[in-house]
């Protein structure tokens, strides 16, 4: 009776490695893919409180591909968020609403800096990783483009 339950044990962890295998790979490939900004005007090793590319359209294209291959997996596609990630496209609403202009620009640059530092060094709580840090992945005009992307995608209300 024993061995006949130690070889249905065995049979079973035979075939469910290749399931929880299977499992493991849902999420795809999630290394960071590299960003081509080839075309962008170069930014300097000095990291900017404002982001240079707003408006800018080849920021935006470059932008959109690298959102959606590197941040869209928890981010949601086309920035909305399925619930699992903050949304991004409401990260700097409260500014929206601001009349004084250097107030409002004001508002941009401490969410911009907070969006650089968030993809920079991550997140981390209680040891638990909620968003993996980019640094050395990335590079500033890499980042920028992705802010010109949500940016685009911004929601008012």
């Amino acid at each position: 009776m024993r061995s006949i339950r130690s070889v249905l044990f065995l049979l079973v962890l035979i075939l469910w490695g290749p399931v929880t295998s299977l499992e493991a790979l849902a999420h795809g490939d999630v290394t960071p893919q590299s960003v081509d900004t080839t075309g962008l005007p170069s930014l300097g090793t000095e990291t900017l409180s404002s982001n240079p590319y707003s408006g800018n359209a080849l920021a935006l294209e470059i932008g959109t591909s690298a959102f959606n291959q590197n941040c869209a997996r928890c981010h949601g596609l086309e920035a909305i968020s399925g619930g699992i990630a903050p949304d991004l496209r409401k990260l700097d609403m409260d500014c929206m609403s601001l009349i004084d202009v250097a107030k409002k620009q004001g508002c941009f640059d401490d969410h911009n800096q907070y969006f650089m530092v968030s993809v920079l060094h991550g997140k981390v709580r209680n040891g638990n990783v909620y968003m993996p840090p980019f640094q050395g992945f990335f590079s500033q005009e890499a980042i920028w483009a992705i802010k010109t992307y949500l940016e685009s995608r911004r929601v008012t209300e």
